[in-house]
């Protein structure tokens, strides 16, 4: 009995701690869950809090302010105008069709923005706006505001639109802006989200494109909140992004615009370089083209026939377009030789009219010669024997050395679209591209300008620039960015020997102003502005020996496209230059007849900083061109007229 006693005893103490262990574990339990439950409460209630209003407020971006671009003297290049649009809802416009149905009766809406909406509201929330049509007038948008009751869904909103109001004048240098495409997002590493805004506009050709970074600044945000759906109930508040950058060229629209004017007619190119600072006061190309067309998008007919012109108004010729740059190119072989010492300007070759070269005739344009030739007779007449003969003694190496020198083979770092390097070939050049070895008839060839020698208008002009001064000339576009000035690189001796470099500038003086000089009815008569210059006509197409016998056909006898090219590069005034000119005009015959009338006018126009006098200009020259003046200040009138109306 005793023994029953002492085990249940036993029994229960271990009933007791078990309990106690248990209540312990218990109350630890409900401890632990407690202060958790503070931790979650109390110490991360801000945490946990933000996470709660994330499923209710929504981060949007908004759209920055692209930066504006203006020229030299502060004329507004591209800038930002309010534009009204016109929105709808799909779910507050009920039936969409006939919404847009009643809507067409009162705003005309255009096909191809009415089929893009159509796209956009069947991927979309309902509750989403989409752009049904863009830059309504206000009359527009006054007829819908008295219709609002049968247009539902259906709201005005005011946005910018990107203008150019110079319009075809400077639609090669600036470029256009237009949506961003998936073309676009894709070829972009890791795209900002902005770029993903219905309907954002980005840079898409010219410096438009090239400076998007800097243009399109960066975006804002605003808190809205939104319900289950998504649908934004209300704005709580917003932080404005940062503008774009605003960014001066160096352009002068008005030069710009003469030289657009002077050109018309032509498939042509010109520079204009400023030869102290290395400024382009103006770059080329006609024809143009209205970029105004492009920003919402070209509609096919316009875009079918710039696309189809024979001119090619689309290409930016003065730096894309690349040619042989023909007798242009003889004081790059000039320069090469005297700096060999492979000759010296005094130096004389004989022009029979040809040269015998491997077996091979090489022609002069002079069918009988020129007879004996030295180094300034030899630019001022160009006379190509006479560089056939000291090309061979000097060797392509060392004249592709000085044309790179000289700004030829060189891609400029400029902010515009395609900006070609031209070609300054040499043998190495030559066994790495065709695998060959450089021939004797390739040198002479090149010696001209022909054969492998590619340079573009640009590229003419820097040259131009750099043999007038012996500074490497370095080309400038931009002139500041938000008001702080870019650096001018064009300060640093080109290396070139300064004896040899006179005796080129006497040779380009003596085209331009010596009576058999081939630039000179093209001459500047005003003694302070005396330009120095030089010809050039490059071959399209292979002269056979049969014509030769029978007599070269005349450029006017051929079809357009397979007439020369026509070049002509000046710098002026002679003993102190201030500006360099190049212009190329495709397929225009003679150097000295259809391209070096232009570089004068493009010229005095720059020198004088406006239309220039008469007597600047040969007397039996003068009643054409003031009839010609007459005639742009005409245009010019009818484009100012155009520029307020973009306005």
């Amino acid at each position: 009995m005793k023994h029953k006693t002492k085990d249940q005893g036993h029994s229960q103490g271990k009933l007791t701690r078990r309990t106690a262990v248990m209540g312990g574990l218990q109350l630890a339990f409900v401890g632990a869950l407690g202060l958790r439950m503070r931790h979650l409460q109390v110490d991360q209630a801000d945490q946990f809090r933000l996470l709660a209003e994330e499923n209710r407020i929504n981060i949007r971006l908004i759209a920055p302010t692209r930066g504006e671009l203006f020229d030299r003297n502060g004329k507004v290049l591209a800038r930002n105008v309010q534009s009204y649009r016109l929105i709808i809802v799909r779910e507050d416009a009920g039936d969409v069709d006939q919404v847009v149905a009643n809507l067409s009766k009162l705003v005309r809406l255009d096909p191809g923005e009415l089929e893009q909406a159509m796209v956009e509201m069947r991927r979309s929330p309902p509750f989403l706006p989409i752009t049904l049509a863009d830059r309504v007038t206000w009359e527009d948008l006054s007829r819908v505001a008295v219709n609002a009751p049968a247009l539902p869904g259906i709201t005005p909103e005011v946005g910018l639109t990107r203008v150019y109001p110079h319009g075809p004048d400077l639609a090669h240098v600036v470029g256009y802006v237009g949506p961003v495409s998936d073309y676009d997002l894709e070829k972009i590493e890791d795209p900002e989200p902005v770029l993903r805004i219905p309907r954002f506009h980005i840079g898409k050709v010219g410096l438009e494109a090239k400076e998007e970074d800097l243009l399109r600044g960066k975006a804002g945000a605003k808190r809205v909140e939104v319900n289950a759906t998504g649908r934004v109930m209300r704005e709580l508040d917003r932080q404005e992004g940062q503008e774009g950058a605003d960014i001066q060229l160096t352009i002068d629209a008005e030069l710009q615009a003469y030289t657009q004017a002077r050109l018309k007619g032509e498939s042509a190119s010109a520079v204009v370089i400023d030869c102290e600072t290395g400024d382009l006061r103006a770059i080329v190309s006609s024809p143009s083209f209205d970029p105004n067309l492009f920003v919402q998008g070209i509609s096919v007919a316009d875009y079918s026939r710039l696309r189809d012109d024979k001119y090619r108004p689309l290409a930016n010729k003065s730096v894309q377009g690349v040619y042989p740059p023909g007798s242009t190119f003889k004081m790059v072989t000039a320069l090469a030789a005297l700096e060999a010492g492979a000759v010296s300007a005094a130096d004389t070759v004989w022009c029979p009219g040809h040269m015998e070269i491997s077996g091979r005739r090489f022609h002069c344009w002079k069918r009988g010669g020129h007879g004996h030739m030295d180094m300034l007779n030899s630019l001022k007449q160009s006379c190509d024997v006479y560089y056939y003969d000291v090309a061979i003694k000097v060797g392509i190496d060392r004249i592709a050395e000085v044309a790179r020198k000289l700004g030829i083979g060189v891609r400029h770092d400029i902010p515009m679209s395609a900006v070609a390097r031209g070609l300054a070939a040499d043998k190495a050049w030559k066994q790495e591209t065709y695998g060959q070895s450089w021939q004797i008839g390739d040198t002479a060839n090149a010696s001209i300008g022909q054969g492998y020698i590619l340079a573009s208008p640009l590229q003419l002009a820097v040259m131009s620039a750099r043999i007038a001064t012996g500074r490497k000339v370095t080309p400038r576009l931009v002139k500041s960015v938000d008001g702080v000035e870019q650096p001018n690189l064009s300060s640093e001796p080109l290396g070139l020997n300064e004896n040899h470099l006179r005796q080129v500038r006497k040779g380009m003086f003596a085209v331009a102003n010596d009576r058999r000089g081939t630039g000179y009815r093209s001459r500047i008569i005003e003694e302070t502005m005396r330009m120095a210059g030089k010809s050039g006509t490059s071959q399209v197409r292979n002269i056979t020996k049969a014509e030769r016998a029978a007599g070269v056909i005349s450029n006017a006898d051929l079809p357009w496209e397979r007439r020369d090219h026509a070049l002509y590069v000046a710098y002026a005034p002679a003993d102190n230059p201030k500006y360099a000119v190049a212009v190329v005009v495709e397929h225009g015959g003679g150097g000295s007849s259809a391209a070096a009338p232009i570089v004068r006018d493009v010229m005095l126009q720059a020198l004088y900083d406006g239309t220039p006098p008469l007597e600047a200009y040969p007397t039996g020259d003068r009643d054409r061109i003031q009839a010609q003046q007459e005639e742009l200040q005409r245009d010019q009138d009818e484009r100012e007229i155009s520029q307020s109306d973009r306005a």
